[in-house]
Parts: structure tokens; C-alpha cells; sequence
């Protein structure tokens, strides 16, 4: 018997081509196919995923941060006028009703009123930028709920574009800031170039707050009641009308503990006093931002699939 063989013709260039392609188990891929397969997990989900995100919805980011700018003072005015107007008022309440009404003692432990006040502007600036995103991240899904549930929308970028937001505002007080520096005390320091490494980790210690904010508030809204509370304790717990070194031995490691009294004393250094951030507080901070903001991202990867039908 004979048998007959079906013998389909081979083309050389499909059999060429076909040797190029990529193998199949990981035994045989490259070294090159295996170092990009690990850093792609890294960025994935590994520590610099929450980095990732931004980087990679950049462009989407920057149009909603717009649109949000554009849309924070419509309608009133003055306009944006109120960003530097609104922590001017506030700082001069704080500073005469504790220096003149009230003659705190630490208010002229560390000079005249200006000293002071502006030690006070710190303090608030970046308290204020804390503030803002505690009160609004527990409602930020439900902000955006309409749009997340009639299109897909990459939900792990409204922390970025809140946290942008944010430092939009507190950078106009910083700039007014700088010139009440420079009338009262001249030309900063050089170690105010350092304020960069500082504000880094804060943001990343905010970007992980509002991520685990927004998905714990997205399942109930008394996270935000919650807020209204624990704000105004935080802000007399932290160091924003003193310093650290006004306070007892016992209770200045505590407060090296907040991570927001830590950036207020390092950036009172670089911009006031001229010091470098003491290195051992400040890789504490950055250590304690690293690990807040890949645990807030965490949270919210882990319940991301549910929240928009909770919302």
C-alpha cells in the first residue's frame, strides 16, 4: 500500500520571517526580551506604579487640570484674584489675633511680628494644601461620576489632576510668599534651591492620601463628614502657628512623626533660615511618602473594578 503524503510548498520568506519571531517559552527569549519583561512589572505594579500612571495619562491629566483651573473662579469678580487675596486674609487674622489679642509666647520667640508671620505662611501653605485635598478627596469619585460611568476614563488619574490642582493654588501663595521674603529680609538663601526635594515627597505622601481617601469615600460619605472634623484638630497638631523647637523634648519626635509638621520644619529651614533639611528627618519623610503613596494607590487598584457601581 502506498501512502501519500500532503506536502504543502513552503515559501523561503515566510520561513524566514517566521524565524525571527519572538520565542514562545521564557527559556528562549533573550536577555534583552527578559530585562524588558521585568521592567515592565516594575512599572506596572511594582513601587513606581503610581509614578507610571501620571507619566502615562500625562496629556489627559494636563486637559482636566485646564479645564478645572478654568473653571475654579468662573462666574466671581475678582477672578483669581481670590488665590492671593484668600491666604493674605488668612494669614492676617492668624498673625494679629496671635500676637496682639491673644501674645502667644511662641509668636515672639523667634523675632518681631514678620518673623513670625512669616513662619505662620509656611505653616499654612502647606497645611492649606492638605486641607484642600482631605475635603475633597472622599467626594472626588462622586465629583466625577457622571463622565466615569458613560465613558472609559482612566479613574486613578483624578488624584493626579486633584493634587495638580492643589499645588496650582498653594504656588501662587508661595510666590506671594517670596515677596514678602524679599521686602522684609532681602535675596533667600541658596538652600531654598533644595525646596524642590521637598515638595517631591510631599506629593507623593498627598497622592497616596487621596487615592486612599477617594476609594474609602466612594463606599460612604461620612468619610467626608469625617474630614470636617479631623481638619481643624490636624492644623493644632501640627506645627503651623510654632515651630518644633518651641515644643518639650517628650513631644518633638511625635511631631517629627507628622509627616506634614516634617515638611513644614524643612521647608522653613530652606526658605527662611537658610539651612539645609536635616537628613535624617528628611529621609524619614521620604521612606514614610514612599510607602503612604504605593499603599493609597494599592487601595484603590484593589477596589477600582466596584467603585464606579457604588458611586
Amino acid at each position: 500500500m502506498r501512502v501519500v503524503r500532503d506536502v504543502t510548498p513552503i515559501d523561503r520568506g515566510d520561513e524566514a520571517r517566521g524565524s525571527r519571531r519572538p520565542p514562545d517559552r521564557p527559556d528562549q527569549m533573550s536577555d534583552r526580551s527578559r530585562k524588558a519583561v521585568r521592567r515592565t512589572a516594575w512599572h506596572e505594579g511594582g513601587a513606581l506604579a503610581p509614578l507610571s500612571v501620571g507619566w502615562r495619562h500625562r496629556e489627559l491629566i494636563l486637559a482636566v487640570l485646564r479645564r478645572e483651573l478654568a473653571d475654579r473662579f468662573s462666574g466671581s469678580a475678582f477672578g483669581w484674584v481670590w488665590a492671593v487675596a484668600g491666604p493674605l486674609i488668612t494669614l492676617g487674622i492668624y498673625t494679629v489675633t496671635l500676637t496682639k489679642a491673644m501674645q502667644l509666647p511662641v509668636a515672639t520667640a523667634h523675632g518681631d511680628t514678620s518673623s513670625y508671620a512669616l513662619s505662620t505662611f509656611v505653616g499654612l501653605i502647606v497645611f492649606g494644601l492638605f486641607a484642600e485635598l482631605c475635603s475633597r478627596a472622599p467626594l472626588l469619585m462622586h465629583e466625577h461620576a457622571w463622565f466615569l460611568k458613560t465613558s472609559i476614563f482612566p479613574s486613578e488619574t483624578l488624584a493626579w489632576t486633584a493634587v495638580l490642582r492643589a499645588l496650582s493654588y498653594a504656588g501662587i501663595s508661595f510666590l506671594v510668599l517670596l515677596v514678602f521674603e524679599l521686602a522684609l529680609n532681602g535675596i533667600p538663601a541658596l538652600s531654598i534651591l533644595l525646596l524642590p526635594f521637598i515638595v517631591a515627597p510631599l506629593v507623593m505622601f498627598l497622592l497616596g492620601l487621596v487615592w486612599f481617601l477617594a476609594a474609602i469615600g466612594a463606599f460612604t460619605r461620612d468619610m467626608s463628614y469625617l474630614m470636617i472634623t479631623f481638619i481643624p484638630l490636624a492644623m493644632f497638631a501640627t506645627p503651623v502657628f510654632y515651630r518644633v523647637t518651641d515644643l518639650p523634648d517628650p513631644l518633638r519626635l511625635l511631631a517629627y512623626a507628622n509627616p506634614l509638621g516634617t515638611a513644614i520644619e524643612m521647608m522653613r529651614a530652606a526658605v527662611l533660615d537658610g539651612d539645609p533639611p536635616p537628613i535624617l528627618a528628611y529621609c524619614g519623610f521620604l521612606v514614610m511618602s514612599v510607602a503612604v503613596c504605593r499603599g493609597g494607590y494599592a487601595v484603590f487598584e484593589r477596589y477600582k473594578g466596584i467603585l464606579i457601581d457604588v458611586i
